[in-house]
């Protein structure tokens, strides 16, 4: 309970702010132009906030405000090249009593496509049956070894999701074996197409499909609302499997614009009410409440756990919790997987710190390396993820086996960790990867060459740079506006995700009157701010212990506004991802 005369308190600790340590931000921050009368009398029917994103979002009119917020129907899936072709050798082999496998990758997205288009399968009576390859001895991918073994088991059709597209010559050996394959994928072709019964991608060649950044688990719905089409099942649609296509996109980060948008949303209805075991014991292991349920639960509650078993293990596990009849067998599987995920997440920390103690806090070099054979080949690329965010550098980890490291790579915005692996292009086995995030694989006995090399290239190309990420602001929120009312009119916006990023805002000069550490490990940090007048707000800010801010402190904080819930009492609370001292501007643009 707040005292009648809190209020005058905040101004007896200001006078002490000053003589307090400066806090530095850890990254820099980013905030728009002011918004243009013209768009704020054209989207006079929104909220202020409301206006302020959707210019963010580049939306400037009323009518392109109501196409954004507002579900458009879905487009045709056969709009999408070669989709008859599929449809009619998938019915054709049903019809023939064919054997059918579903051919899909380990992560996510792969796991939630081979369960969707399995069970569409089933409801249209095929004898299908779902294959996923292990990480550790196949890798990832369409494998020759997976094929002869497919077709040796009689399969007369294999269908790909969320992979394939560059197998062209695993798809001429299942011919000569005398298997049928079609291709399902979303990643970015090869010249060669692969020549299978059908290739149904839309960033191929040739495709007119207006919308190309569909998860491979958007393609599979696709499709199986085909097949249904074709052939209609009684009480069996294919929008039944919009919640797995919501799972899927959000946690392979698909862009969530357009068609994208559209299914994640509807999908987001659909678990919100689930009654599917796999959803429900997912939720249940999360500690999620499934009308609650939102992309960021997927993203960091039910992505990593569905993804542990691939890292470790074999992802048909997680397979087999989506694929599960009953909300006991469902539970078994999910409690399963959430020790597996401790485990990733335990392995996870034991690499953070390891290459912590390596390495001189004064004295970092342009790029972080680390090594071992203790270092699991489906945990490196989490290990590099954490160091680059702790550190503000490039990181490379690499699990050693034999005379071989295979290593993960995540960068930061001002450098680009593809252009410099390419720089070295003679040194691997073989390598691959974006602006942010890379793979290769090299002997050990040119890891040391590599980073010699990889650090001279990061010293040139980061030389005075400002190497802090920067966070994007949306606006400011005064002290007096942050409320349930305006988080509602931001969920608005949802679902959040790449390309419609969850709102982050600012507010200045806050006062902490409180603060605490949080958590088993006491990782978190929550404190409580006041602005001015007779009201608290609480603020939590994850992995930061570290920073924990004196009482008195005046801060500028970048959050995200939620509603906390707890013990049937509502209240708004900020989730603070940066602070800062207050200052009166230091902002980029």
């Amino acid at each position: 309970m707040i005292r009648k005369n809190a209020a005058v308190q905040p101004a007896l600790i200001k006078e002490e702010a000053p003589n307090l340590k400066k806090i530095e931000s850890l990254a820099r921050w980013s905030e728009p132009a002011p918004l243009p009368f013209a768009v704020m009398r054209e989207l006079q029917n929104f909220s202020r906030v409301q206006q302020r994103l959707l210019y963010n979002r580049g939306i400037e009119s009323a009518y392109t405000a109501n196409a954004f917020l507002l579900p458009k129907p879905l487009n045709s899936p056969f709009g999408l090249k070669t989709m008859d072709a599929a449809v009619e050798t998938i019915l054709e082999t049903i019809d023939a009593k064919g054997k059918i496998v579903v051919y899909g990758d380990y992560d996510v997205d792969g796991v939630t496509a081979s369960s969707l288009l399995v069970q569409a399968l089933r409801a249209l009576n095929a004898e299908v049956r779902g294959y996923i390859p292990n990480r550790f001895e196949e890798g990832y991918g369409v494998n020759a070894k997976a094929v002869e073994q497919l077709a040796r088991d009689g399969t007369a059709l294999t269908i790909t999701v969320d992979c394939g597209i560059r197998s062209p010559d695993e798809v001429e050996l299942a011919k000569t074996l005398g298997m049928k394959m079609i291709i399902t994928d979303h990643h970015e072709p090869d010249e060669t197409i692969p020549n299978a019964a059908a290739v149904i991608n839309p960033k191929q060649p040739g495709d007119s499909y207006p919308d190309k950044n569909l998860a491979g688990v958007g393609i599979a719905y696709k499709l199986a609302a085909a097949l249904m089409s074709a052939r209609p099942v009684q009480n069996v649609r294919a929008e039944d499997w919009l919640d797995f296509v919501a799972v899927g996109s959000v946690a392979d980060m698909v862009p969530l614009q357009g068609e994208n948008r559209d299914l994640v949303r509807a999908g987001l209805e659909l678990l919100r009410r689930s009654t599917r075991p796999c959803i429900v014991a997912l939720a249940e292991v999360s500690g999620i409440e499934l009308n609650k349920i939102n992309s960021q639960t997927i993203g960091f509650s039910f992505g990593p756990r569905l993804n542990a078993a691939g890292r470790l293990e074999t992802a048909m596990l997680s397979f087999d919790l989506m694929m599960s009849a009953g909300l006991e067998e469902a539970r078994k599987i999910a409690e399963e997987l959430n020790a597996i995920n401790r485990q990733r997440q335990t392995m996870t920390d034991e690499i953070q710190k390891a290459v912590l103690a390596q390495i001189g806090a004064s004295d970092l070099p342009p790029v972080i390396f680390a090594a071992s054979d203790a270092y699991n080949m489906g945990i490196v690329g989490l290990g590099a993820s954490r160091i680059t965010e702790k550190l503000n550098r490039p990181a490379i980890v690499g699990a050693v086996i034999d005379d071989e490291i295979r290593a993960s790579c995540r960068s930061i915005a001002s450098f680009s960790i593809i252009d410099a692996l390419d720089s070295c292009a003679e040194l691997f086995v073989k390598h691959g990867g974006h602006h942010m995030a890379a793979g290769f694989t090299i002997k050990r006995a040119d890891w040391d060459k590599l980073r010699e090399r990889l650090n001279d290239y990061a010293a040139e190309k980061m030389r005075g740079a400002d190497t802090r990420p920067v966070k994007t602001i949306e606006g400011e929120l005064k002290f007096d506006y942050i409320s349930e009312e305006t988080s509602k009119q931001i969920e608005a916006l949802e679902p959040f995700g790449v390309g419609n990023p969850e709102p982050l805002f600012i507010l200045r000069n806050a006062t902490v009157k409180s603060a605490q550490l949080i958590g088993k490990d006491k990782t978190h940090l929550r404190f409580e701010i006041c602005g001015g007048k007779d009201r608290t707000l609480t603020a939590v800010a994850f992995r930061q212990a570290d920073r924990i801010p004196p009482v008195g402190a005046a801060l500028d904080l970048v959050f995200a506004p939620e509603i906390n819930e707890f013990r049937g009492q509502r209240s708004i609370q900020l989730r603070v991802v940066d602070f800062r001292t207050a200052i009166l501007s230091d902002i980029v643009r």
